[in-house]
């Protein structure tokens, strides 16, 4: 039984555990698992399988992306909330709080340890991928209201991940399917799509970042998540941060100039990132994985990786369902729920 958290990321096929997952989960290279919507049929058989899991790597970081809107994995049994765009145009900071709040104190009940949440991208609407999930069109705006959400989420136990570095609202195309280019200076781009960035990590707000797969042709040749320029020199040197890098999923197709899923892993490594999430393509995983056999991931990764665990103060969901602060938000929320 490994203890180590590993630099890989891995999912799962279903709802219960397969002999390929159990061997998957025994390698001490893999560190965490996220969980997507197939995993999930209501909370009884996720608690079971997250305790099927525990038994095998107890230490493992379990993520899911639960943002709200139509990026919310778990819902039957779940609050449904909705997309950041709507929540931030009629919530007050005392209700961003609370529902920042209420999804992660919901998730930490039944055993998952973080949301990939919140997103800091700035969308001006031209976007194909972030959208309504973006809590405001202005940068210079969306600090102030992202900040009670993180807040509310940090006061659950979670920690939170800022994402996708250094912005990716400002570009048409979706990583997912090509790599997008933005030809803005490297200061046009921290003056602007980068501020919400660099505010939160300014007041230590983010307990890790998540780069986009975005190439700044005029910053580096490299994608942000393989740039050692963009996450040493500007995000760890430049900015300060010193929590943890995830990659964004390393199947997406901007992230395939790197080459094949050895060459990706390890690019996104040798980058910087302290770990690297490959998703829904299990031979990439155990590419990925081969890859790394004489990688020795640093003291300091493995450190950082571990804040990222769940430190809930609501330990169960028969409790949480006690809460008159999860009554009170869940009520607000199905006011505005139509």
């Amino acid at each position: 039984m490994s203890t180590s958290l590993g630099p890989v990321m891995i999912d799962i096929e279903g709802q219960e555990l397969t002999s390929g997952d159990c061997e998957l989960l025994r390698n001490p290279l893999v560190g965490g698992l996220i969980f997507f919507a197939r995993n999930y049929r209501d909370r009884v058989q996720l608690e079971a399988l997250i305790a099927s899991i525990r038994s095998l790597r107890p230490d493992i970081l379990l993520a899911v992306d639960q943002e709200g809107g139509r990026v919310q994995r778990f819902r039957e049994g779940f609050t449904r909330l909705p997309s950041m765009q709507k929540l931030s145009a009629l919530a007050s900071e005392a209700q961003l709080r609370d529902v920042g709040w209420l999804l992660a104190a919901e998730l930490l009940a039944v055993g998952v340890d973080f949301s990939f949440a919140p997103v800091l991208d700035a969308d001006d609407r031209q976007s194909r991928v972030i959208g309504d999930r973006s809590f405001c069109s202005d940068p210079k705006r969306l600090t102030a209201i992202v900040r009670p959400f993180i807040q509310g989420m940090r006061e659950a136990g979670m920690a939170t991940t800022g994402k996708h570095f250094p912005g990716h609202g400002h570009v048409l195309e979706d990583s997912h399917v090509e790599l997008p280019q933005d030809e803005r200076t490297l200061e046009q781009v921290l003056e602007s799509d980068a501020l919400p960035f660099i505010d939160c990590i300014g007041t230590g707000e983010l307990d890790a970042v998540m780069p986009a797969h975005i190439r700044f042709v005029n910053i580096d040749s490299q994608p942000v998540g393989f740039s050692r320029y963009w996450l040493l020199d500007i995000l760890r040197g430049r900015l300060g941060f010193s929590g943890v890098i995830f990659s964004d999923d390393l199947s997406m197709e901007g992230a395939g100039v790197a080459g094949g899923y050895g060459e990706r892993i390890r690019a996104a490594l040798e980058a910087g990132c302290d770990m690297g999430v490959i998703c829904n393509n299990r031979t990439g995983a155990l590419e990925s994985l081969a890859a790394l056999q004489d990688f020795t991931p640093a003291a300091e990764s493995k450190e950082r990786l571990k804040a990222m665990r769940g430190r809930p103060l609501i330990t169960s969901w028969q409790e949480l369902e006690k809460s008159e602060r999860r009554r009170r938000t869940r009520d607000w929320l199905a006011s505005i729920m139509h």
